[in-house]
């Protein structure tokens, strides 16, 4: 059997050999999910870099890093797409619906998981969700799941996407996560598109 050690150093383990065939697929689990948790302890999954923006047709221009100004008295953590009233909001990445949750702040949001269960993307400020969304629901990359609004503390004025994202704990509670500033991974998303 091979292990890692602290240094990242490749070693060839003895092991007694039980006889059982379950032996050899059990070791090879054992290696994939220590690779597993090399290439992810290294930076960002697949999903934040496979993502795709959450409203078709988005340019640079659209996109403005807010993660850090201070919003309502507290940091943005988030970035706002200003939108008419009623454009599509798609999945940027294929997962699970966790919660749709209406809150005083975020009005209709989404809290979608990522295939892994590592990252949390919030879509909030919702005018409505897509019909027949619902708890989780498996959806694609580019599922339309709700429409563009001002609800819960947006300006009525104002139809926007807030859209967030979070790394999940190892408790994968939906709302709880470190924030990840989206910015740079919708620039990303949006320069594949062209």
């Amino acid at each position: 059997m091979t292990n890692w050690d602290v240094n990242g150093q490749l070693h060839v383990v003895r092991t007694r050999d039980t006889g059982h065939p379950a032996g050899i697929g059990l070791k090879l689990c054992v290696c994939i999910a220590v690779l597993l948790q090399m290439v992810l302890a290294g930076g960002e999954t697949p999903s934040i870099l496979e993502m795709t923006p959450p409203i078709s047709g988005l340019t640079l221009v659209n996109l403005h890093d807010e993660f850090d100004e201070v919003h309502s008295g507290h940091r943005h953590e988030a970035i706002d797409i200003l939108e008419p009233r009623g454009t599509p909001v798609h999945a940027v990445v294929p997962g699970t619906i966790r919660k749709l949750f209406f809150s005083i702040r975020g009005g209709n949001t989404i809290y979608q998981f990522d295939g892994m269960g590592m990252y949390c993307y919030y879509y909030a400020h919702l005018d409505r969700y897509v019909e027949g969304l619902r708890d989780g629901m498996q959806v694609k990359r580019g599922d339309i799941i709700g429409f563009v609004g001002s609800t819960g503390n947006a300006d009525a004025r104002t139809p926007h996407l807030h859209f967030a994202i979070f790394e999940l704990g190892p408790e994968r509670l939906w709302w709880k996560g470190k924030a990840v500033d989206p910015y740079p991974g919708l620039v990303a998303a949006v320069r594949r598109t062209k």
